[in-house]
């Protein structure tokens, strides 16, 4: 077993969080290990002024720490799985995802509280394509305007640039200690997460093989099979952060249900649906989930998108 692991991570609070998470988890299965986090700064973290989708999506947090993984400088990264392309680089593998944080979103809004309660016109922060066609289709009246940055960025924001509301992910907030600034928890049907929202995914090289076989004992199982078939979803429409689009799986008794949608930027046309099969079935489920609500609809959404610029 080797001595030190070298840990990539983003400079943030919440992707430090991660890192010492992980690292502690390994030391604690490894007691004769020692952890050292790399510090990497992203073209994600740099661009804070552009929406995600319009600066190239998915890999904008995990293309440097790759880089670093490849060239031998980190053995490991730790990565917010919903922030992962589906389809990653030559040599490169997920060794673990580990146990789920709540995958659903959060509203924080001192004033208001909850999403009824908003004024009419509010202005509400949000840097998520899905978020923002979610919250006009329950609310088509909100003012959504772009919030990137850090966690405590957006909360400093919130106030600094007069926002009625943002919405964020409920885990980096209950990760960051930060839960109290949560005034209404969204279920997964009233705002569909995002593909792998909660999860962490630990980044390493496919030929390591001692690396693989000690993460193995961080991987959980059913997360795995759930982010599974999300992200098998999310390949086959092949939208990433453009596409304004939720997943969200659970198992019970073995079964995976998958639950999903795809929506106009404008909230107004709307096309869910579910399916449902065995855990291990995970990447059919989700294929065959993406036909159908691209069948239904979600072709026409597609095109326009492209139509519209938003997918390059």
């Amino acid at each position: 077993m080797r001595n030190i692991i070298r840990i990539g991570t983003r400079s943030s609070a919440l992707a430090l969080w991660q890192a010492e998470f992980v690292g502690s988890e390994l030391k604690r299965l490894f007691p004769g290990c020692e952890v050292e986090l790399v510090h990497h700064s992203t073209k994600g973290d740099r661009i804070l002024e552009k929406p995600l989708a319009a600066i190239g999506g998915k890999g904008l947090f995990t293309e440097e720490l790759e880089a670093s993984m490849r060239e031998g400088s980190i053995d490991i990264a730790v990565h917010s799985l919903k922030d992962m392309p589906t389809d990653l680089p030559k040599g490169l593998t997920l060794g673990a995802i580990t146990k789920r944080e709540v995958p659903c979103d959060a509203l924080v809004s001192p004033k208001y509280k909850t999403l009824d309660k908003l004024p009419q016109g509010a202005k509400v922060g949000t840097s998520s394509l899905r978020r923002q066609a979610q919250l006009l289709h329950h609310r088509p009246d909100l003012q959504i305007n772009v919030l990137r940055g850090n966690v405590q960025t957006r909360l400093r924001k919130l106030e600094e640039e007069n926002f009625d509301a943002i919405v964020l992910a409920q885990a980096g907030l209950k990760r960051l200690g930060l839960a109290d600034q949560i005034t209404q928890v969204f279920t997964a049907d009233e705002l569909i997460p995002a593909v792998g929202q909660g999860a962490l995914a630990i980044e390493c090289r496919s030929d390591d093989q001692e690396m693989l076989d000690m993460l193995a004992k961080l991987n959980d199982e059913d997360t795995m099979w759930c982010t599974r078939g999300e992200r098998s979803f999310l390949r086959q429409l092949q939208g990433g952060c453009q596409v304004p689009m939720g997943v969200h799986g659970t198992i019970h008794k073995g079964q995976l249900t998958l639950k999903a949608i795809i929506s106009s930027l404008d909230g107004k046309n709307c096309y869910e649906g579910e399916l449902t099969g065995p855990k291990k079935t995970a990447d059919i489920i989700g294929r065959n989930l993406a036909k159908a609500l691209y069948e239904e609809g979600g072709k026409h959404i597609i095109d326009e998108l492209i139509q519209e610029g938003v997918i390059q």
